[in-house]
């Protein structure tokens, strides 16, 4: 009997190398590390500047449209998730991961050197949504092949660990590009140079960032559990189809899952706290340099905890650490308004530092999960595509969403509320999945992966 793939095997049957292990989870967290910052660079660039610069002439609403061209990129997730999906399917992880990597790096360049409103007129606005749509088609095909490679590539008992080494990308990507804001804001400390070139930085510094990924990542080998697909000729021919028509249930729960945790999670991600408190015309008005430092630093916090609750979900499981972190997110969502409007720049950290020990706990096990919910042919489309979809019902237009309450109501509690639904929703999603931690990865266990984990559509 051959070693199990997702006990760490390579395709010739041998156990995998520590050393090839270290270099699969270090080669996932500097390629979603890097992908991430070139999303989050942009949100955090519309939360200070991209109103003013790109939609200037819509004056009140400049905001609420920037923020909006945030959440265009998410409805072209899914097209990026189905590219990447059925490729990744076909003809590996590996090859999916560098053209994703190549293709985020090359829209945020370009968004460094794009002129803005007053040098070309509406052709700025439309060129920058045009970029952001494609930053969007890459992020909807990385997530994907990244927490495959490290899931099937990890030990049964420790796919939750592995897992988290993908999903800290995104913490690490969110502390990198405030970071980095940051450090401009104090380069370029007036309005007026960091609305010239002071933006402009993060987006080049893009170049650098994606030339040292691609290095990481062609230096690692493809996942396991493909190899042995390859090799037992057992690849699906059309992953997407098979993928509706005999699992959408799981899909839509799945997208669920990731809907309660992704609509929170851009509050900041997004820009939306960034913007909210550094408007000059709103109601705290802080500067723009200690607000992007506390960021910075509750991106640290929700590293740790979305490291730590990949760790427990590998000892307690999946579930029972989502339902754990729901409760978590619950309290953090119902502290960070009070918190953050009290213009104290330290008790605004505090209620970001909160709201993300929740935010981990519903992350860092999302990699194991989704990989132990699909068949191995179909599982890079299945965990894309749920995943893309969650993205647009949670965080696609949670900063426009969260703008438009404030501005209708004039008070943030009708965030809150709205916040609180999106977690009970995610909740309820995850009280309908069976735990499947441990499950074999393998495709030769397809017929026991095939058994749906949706409640009262199969025993288990």
């Amino acid at each position: 009997m051959s070693t199990l793939p997702n006990e760490g095997f390579t395709p010739t049957g041998t156990i995998a190398a520590s050393a090839d292990r270290k270099r699969v989870v270090f080669a996932t967290v500097v390629g979603t590390t890097v992908e991430w910052y070139d999303f989050f660079i942009y949100a955090t660039a519309v939360g200070l500047v991209f109103g003013q610069l790109f939609f200037a002439p819509l004056g009140a609403n400049s905001a609420l449209v920037a923020f909006a061209t945030v959440g265009v990129s998410f409805l072209f997730r899914p097209l990026g998730a189905f590219l990447a999906g059925h490729f990744g399917d076909k003809y590996g992880r590996k090859v999916v991961l560098m053209w994703t990597l190549i293709l985020m790096g090359a829209a945020t360049a370009l968004i460094g050197v794009l002129p803005t409103y007053d040098a070309i007129g509406v052709f700025a606005p439309i060129l920058l949504v045009l970029l952001r749509i494609l930053q969007g088609i890459s992020a909807g095909g990385e997530w994907g092949g990244a927490v495959l490679m490290a899931v099937e590539h990890a030990p049964k008992t420790r796919r939750g660990a592995f897992g988290a080494a993908p999903q800290i990308g995104v913490p690490l990507g969110l502390l990198l590009a405030s970071g980095v804001m940051a450090l401009m804001a104090i380069i370029a400390p007036t309005d007026e140079a960091f609305q010239a070139w002071g933006w402009r930085v993060p987006f080049l510094l893009s170049v650098v960032l994606i030339v040292v990924g691609y290095y990481v990542r062609r230096r690692v080998e493809e996942s396991p559990v493909f190899a042995e697909l390859a090799e037992r000729k057992e690849k699906a021919r059309m992953p997407i189809i098979t993928l509706f028509r005999k699992h959408l249930l799981l899909v839509i729960i799945a997208a669920f899952v990731f809907a309660g945790n992704n609509a929170v999670g851009y509050m900041t991600t997004g820009g939306y706290i960034q913007g909210y408190s550094t408007n000059p015309e709103g109601p705290l008005g802080l500067d723009r340099g200690p607000v992007l430092w506390a960021v910075a630093g509750s991106a640290v916090t929700w590293l740790l905890s979305t490291l730590f609750a990949g760790f427990v979900s590998d000892r307690i499981g999946r579930r029972t650490t989502y339902i754990i972190g729901w409760i978590l997110q619950l309290v953090g969502v119902f502290t960070l308004f009070p918190l953050v409007n009290t213009g104290n720049i330290w008790l605004l950290f505090a209620g970001l530092a909160i709201l993300t020990i929740g935010l981990g706990f519903t992350y860092g096990p999302q990699a194991a999960l989704y990989s132990e919910l699909f068949p191995a042919s179909i599982r890079f489309s299945g965990v894309s595509i749920s995943y893309a979809i969650g993205a647009i019902l949670g965080g696609a237009f949670a900063p426009t969403i969260a703008t438009a309450l404030v501005q209708a109501t004039g008070s943030t509690m009708s965030v809150t509320w709205y916040l609180a639904g999106m977690t009970l929703l995610g909740l309820i999603a995850t009280l309908l999945l069976r735990d499947r931690s441990g499950i074999p990865l393998g495709p030769e266990h397809e017929a026991e992966q095939e058994v749906s984990p949706v409640y009262g559509l199969a025993k288990a």
